[in-house]
């Protein structure tokens, strides 16, 4: 870990065939596009290196989250090379080695990345046979690759080590590939183990928390206590005595202290908290009265379709509102990261999710050129979205400046996770809907009011200790984002076919708690919405919920995808529910444009306390080529889980001046004894079909399923998220 690997050192030397850099973004102004990620590094060198050993290193601009990206990404490289996986290594995002891919985010690692590998590597192949074809003196067609070698038909074999030279794929990307015919695959479709979890069931090296490196100190901050807090006095002195504290450091209201050992730091930044004197002020909406004040900001209105209503009169005509707060994303493992300044350049191990946007904002902070700083991801304990890891990053850079040459290790503790990572941002959802005499949906109107759903680096000003420090940095305004992907209106399209819509986004640009990306970003609550609403469109209908979908679906992918999880689950079998019971379904397109889940639940309701029980689930997944099917099942079922966690208990308390939401009892998660007796995950394999992503799919169609099922079981429709015990007996009294 302690040596720098330069772009020199890697290419120093021979007898190997280097496709590793090309990091630059280039345009082209004719022509086919380049497949996925290739259009912003077209080399093939920034994705490939074989070895005269013939090991290949695959190098990729998108970071493992949990995600299973690692062992996806081995599998279509082996399959295009015909390798086997385990000689491959992979190198995940780095500001030194790999290509810039912006943000691991929207579930798009596989529909950037992965084809980007995809083809890179198919052409690599057939770059090798035409050099193989030249040794050997035969046609290119008379050849072909197995196991890391290229044969002949009279049995000589070239190994790839053999064929290779430094220059021989600097080459660009072309636009069209040989891939491989879906039916011979051998390792795409496979369900291979993944490849990061034995480090981490071994307790090996495998978290950024685990890093350790020679002379490592560690250091604390000292979070003011609420938004817009001003740092009055301190009284140092005291800390600075305290046995192994090296250091501490002031900047505006920026408060830190690092020391040899980390409980020596916890103790330190406990005792200056202690001394520390704040100004704080009411900088937050009143929470009891939050959604009315959301809806009565200024907000700039966004018109997302508008067809006219139908000229004739509906039959009926349904109106509803729904509601989402805020949310934490409350990863298991405290933000961390470690940084080392070595003479004029930077290093920073970190699990934000987004390499090069960090290095920029880290070299702004500092007021560093950004070929100094060097970010390397490492895993974290767990995160989809923008979470602390890029604050508790530019927090270990900025310390590490003021020690240079020692690594300084920053972790955040679990009250500074909660108050102070950037939330999913809530939301306020009307709909309506007309209907015709035969029961179909004639007229849709919908509209959501919420904040941006990104303020990810982005910027000095996009970190806590950018805005904090004396000569602080603004935050960039937030956007909106655009369709067809949005941001907090990401699935605000329906996925039926109704021939009148207005869909309206009020994009309100602050809503004075701090938000960013949370998984899905708005499609959870958007997809909520709208397929509660379908239910509610469908009983006025007097038509079985699924029927009512399929009715009004055209896509047959979506077809396909509503009939097999209502097919698997059972749906409409099994004779009447006992009492407290019910079964709901939800069904959603992933941004209208990626991939096909739709979701069935049962569930129970206790009518004395309130609570809900998980019965079961079954789900369907179409997200096209499956490359790690036991992948897509593990990432649906994740999905799932943390959707029913958000749906069930999750929502971040406030008052006019500070977060209440400060540990697990204040912002309690969905615990083990709580999950679904029995979860079905059935994935839809489209071989050769592009990839959809995966991650990302299930949480608005497991929030609508739970939604639905409650509705049933309770006859009684909540409309505000979460489904809490003390919500669920109001609604039950009413």
């Amino acid at each position: 870990m302690t040596a720098l690997l330069t772009r020199r050192s890697v290419l120093r030397g021979s007898g190997a065939l280097i496709v590793t850099f090309g990091l630059a973004p280039r345009s082209f102004a004719q022509g086919p596009a380049l497949p996925g990620a290739l259009k912003g590094a077209p080399r093939l060198d920034a994705w490939l290196r074989i070895g005269a050993d013939g090991r290949v290193t695959v190098f990729t601009g998108k970071s493992e989250l949990g995600q299973g990206i690692q062992t996806a990404l081995i599998q279509v490289a082996a399959e295009q090379l015909d390798v086997p996986p385990g000689s491959i290594d992979l190198v995940t995002s780095d500001t030194a080695r790999t290509p810039n891919e912006g943000y691991t985010a929207g579930s798009q690692s596989m529909q950037e990345s992965g084809t980007a590998i995809l083809h890179a590597a198919a052409q690599a192949r057939e770059i090798l046979l035409g050099v193989a074809a030249t040794r050997l003196g035969l046609g290119a067609e008379q050849l072909r690759t197995e196991a890391g070698a290229v044969l002949a038909a009279d049995g000589r074999r070239v190994p790839y080590g053999e064929l290779v030279s430094d220059e021989l794929l600097q080459t660009e990307a072309k636009p069209d590939s040989k891939l491989k015919e879906p039916a011979s695959h051998r390792v795409i479709g496979r369900s291979l183990p993944r490849v990061d979890i034995p480090r981490k069931v071994m307790g090996q090296v495998a978290y950024v928390h685990d890093l350790r490196l020679e002379g490592m100190v560690h250091a604390r901050v000292v979070r003011p206590p609420s938004y817009g807090a001003e740092l009055q006095i301190v009284n140092a002195g005291p800390v600075e005595r305290i046995p192994g504290v090296r250091e501490v450091v002031r900047n505006g209201n920026f408060l830190a202290v690092i020391a040899e050992r980390e409980f020596a730091a916890i103790k330190a930044m406990e005792a200056l908290a202690a001394s520390a004197r704040w100004i704080e002020h009411e900088t937050m909406p009143d929470a009891d009265t939050f959604y009315d004040w959301l809806k009565q900001q200024p907000a700039r209105t966004i018109r997302i379709k508008d067809q006219p209503p139908p000229g004739a009169a509906p039959a009926r005509t349904l109106e509803a509102e729904y509601r989402r707060p805020h949310q934490m994303h409350a990863s298991i493992g405290p933000s961390c990261a470690v940084a080392r300044l070595d003479g004029n350049d930077l290093t920073v191990w970190t699990h934000a999710q987004g390499m090069f946007p960090l290095r920029q904002a880290i070299a702004e902070l500092l007021k560093m050129p950004e070929e100094r700083v060097r970010c390397i991801h490492m895993e974290g304990a767990g995160c989809y979205g923008h979470n602390g890891a890029d604050d508790a990053a530019a927090d270990a850079a900025f310390l590490a400046a003021a020690m240079p040459g020692v690594p300084v290790r920053v972790q955040w503790m679990r009250d500074q996770e909660h108050r102070w990572e950037p939330y999913g941002a809530g939301m306020v959802m009307s709909a309506r809907g007309a209907l015709d005499e035969t029961g179909r949906i004639v007229d849709w109107e919908y509209a959501v009011w919420t904040d941006t759903h990104s303020t990810r680096p982005g910027g000095a000003g996009a970190t806590l200790v950018g805005r904090h420090i004396e000569n602080r940095f603004e935050p960039k305004p937030p956007q909106p984002g655009s369709q067809p992907a949005g941001l907090g209106d990401r699935n605000i399209v329906p996925p039926y076919a109704i021939p009148s819509q207005r869909l309206l986004y009020h994009f309100v640009p602050h809503q004075r708690l701090r938000v960013s990306a949370l998984r899905g970003l708005g499609a959870y609550a958007n997809v909520f919405a709208t397929e509660s609403f379908i239910d509610e469109l469908a009983a006025a209908a007097g038509t079985d919920p699924v029927e009512f979908r399929l009715k009004h679906l055209t896509d047959p992918r979506a077809i396909d995808a509503v009939k097999l999880a209502a097919e698997k689950f059972g749906w409409g079998a099994g004779g009447p529910l006992p009492p407290g019971r019910g079964r709901g379904f939800g069904f959603a397109r992933y941004k209208t444009l990626a991939a096909y889940c739709a979701v069935a639940v049962e569930l129970e309701v206790d009518a004395e306390t309130g609570a809900i029980r998980l019965i079961r689930v079954t789900a369907s997944i179409d997200s096209g080529t499956a490359v790690n099917p036991d992948g897509i099942r593990n990432q649906i079922e994740g999905g799932i889980l943390q959707s029913a966690s958000w749906t069930l208990s999750e929502a971040v308390a406030f008052d006019r001046t500070r977060i209440m939401s400060y540990d697990w009892r204040s912002y309690p998660i969905l615990r083990f004894g709580g999950i679904f007796e029995q979860v079905d995950i059935h994935v839809i394999d489209r071989p050769g079909e592009p990839f959809l992503g995966t991650g990302e799919a299930s949480q608005g169609p497991a929030v609508a399923a739970i939604s639905n099922a409650l509705a049933q079981a309770t006859s009684r429709r909540i409309r505000e998220l979460p489904f809490t015990r003390e919500r669920v007996r109001a609604a039950l009294a009413v």
